[in-house]
């Protein structure tokens, strides 16, 4: 059975993922002279940079989410489907749905990424995450949830173990979300639960590396590591989660640490669909393509963002799973597309690199830009906000998470710390398709 897409005299150009390389491609063909049809199986867009402030109470959910449907609205070329694509046929030019079958002229593979727990089944099933928004709205449960279990207990060892919070991975995910605890600790905590000595709860970030932030620079990577230190976090390098029971991590040195709360950062994957040759995936199973984003040997079919591998003479392993890169790679696709369907050679794509920000916390980021500019401390803080309200989707959301930081700011409080379920571990598979 065909999936119920009204026929269209335009080419067809399916989308398989709204995330931000899928929506800027999709954004960039809006009543163009092709038919748009963006498949996702959630209907929203998801800001993922700032997740992990929806996961410590700063921001509502709805604050970094945005309804695919609204963003294709007004353009009278473009259809959304919220369903997962379970196969692509490329031989047939058609992809493969729960609902049936959907033929393109063009396709585009956005499904994004999703984390790599790199088969260790016990810590993909008791540890949590950070992919998805239900995904931060759980993590923001399990914290606040630990906390009310702490004053229902007397036993010393139940308690020790509610205050350790451990994060495994020290790449941006990691450091911002162990800067965030640690202004929760600081800030918001105390007045919430005064009957707790929370002098006791402990942060503790691992990577099995030498230094925080590995994909930036060593000035970055020095900087932040001297933040944490002043916010108390304990920073352990090489060493690596080998095993967690819900209850205990053990690390590769041997060494036990009891908690209940803990967070895996230390590595995502390429959520690729079923129907791409085994002999066109690469590390972190990211799709090889070729100078202008096809799929080596299909013509008609792109990857973008953090499911397709391109190789840079700059980055030898493949572009980095950045936003940017993830927008700059959308808007370009579209741009082939129309210049394909007006029989004209697609221009090779070059990433313009405008440089990483982290956050620690209040007044406290680092940053890279190009030509060896290094900022820290308040600038780079003021920076990473700039940039990160630039890039949110939907000025409404841009208002909302505006006031929200200045409320934070000046009143040194969270808003949004309301459990309304209990806390479950989200089993679902994330990356978008």
């Amino acid at each position: 059975m065909p999936l119920d897409i009204p026929d269209s005299p335009m080419p067809r150009v399916v989308i398989v993922g709204g995330g931000f390389a899928g929506l800027n491609v999709a954004n960039s063909l809006k009543n163009k002279n092709v038919q748009l049809v963006l498949l996702d199986k959630n209907n929203h867009h998801t800001f993922q940079p700032l997740l992990y402030q929806v996961a410590t109470s700063g921001l509502e959910a709805g604050s970094i989410a945005y309804p695919l449907r609204k963003a294709l609205s007004g353009a009278k070329n473009a259809h959304f489907r919220m369903i997962e694509v379970e196969e692509v046929l490329p031989s047939e030019k058609k992809i493969k749905t729960i609902a049936g079958y959907l033929k393109y002229d063009y396709l585009v593979i956005a499904t994004g990424s999703k984390t790599n727990f790199f088969n260790m089944k016990d810590i993909e099933q008791n540890a949590a995450q950070l992919k998805s928004v239900s995904n931060a709205i759980d993590m923001r449960h399990l914290f606040l949830q630990t906390f009310e279990k702490m004053l229902l207990t007397d036993d010393e060892s139940v308690r020790t173990r509610l205050f350790n919070f451990v994060i495994a991975g020290g790449g941006p995910p990691g450091v911002e979300l162990a800067g965030a605890l640690s202004e929760l600790r600081k800030m918001v905590l105390p007045k919430d639960y005064p009957e707790l000595n929370l002098d006791r709860m402990r942060i503790i970030l691992i990577d099995p590396g030498t230094r925080l932030l590995g994909a930036m620079s060593e000035f970055a990577s020095k900087n932040a590591l001297k933040y944490l230190n002043r916010l108390g976090i304990e920073v352990k390098f090489g060493v690596s989660v080998k095993t967690y029971d819900g209850r205990v991590v053990t690390l590769s040195s041997g060494e036990e640490i009891p908690t209940e709360a803990m967070i895996w950062a230390a590595g995502v994957k390429a959520a690729a669909i079923a129907g791409i040759d085994a002999s066109l995936l690469a590390r972190g199973n990211r799709i090889m393509v070729d100078a202008c984003n096809r799929v080596k040997g299909m013509e008609h079919v792109f990857a973008v963002g953090d499911v397709a591998m391109q190789e840079d003479s700059r980055y030898p392993n493949g572009l980095p799973g950045l936003a940017p890169v993830a927008i700059q790679q959308g808007q370009y696709v579209a741009k082939t597309i129309l210049r394909l369907v007006k029989n004209q050679k697609p221009v090779p794509f070059k990433y313009w690199d405008k440089g990483a920000l982290a956050t620690i916390g209040r007044l406290k980021a680092v940053g890279d830009l190009p030509k060896n500019l290094h900022l820290r401390g308040m600038i780079a803080w003021l920076a990473w906000l700039f940039v990160h309200l630039f890039y949110l989707i939907g000025f409404g959301n841009k208002v909302m998470v505006f006031f929200d930081w200045v409320w934070n700011y000046i009143t040194y409080d969270r808003r949004v710390r309301l459990i309304v379920r209990p806390y479950k571990k989200n089993y679902e598979p994330e990356g978008s398709r």
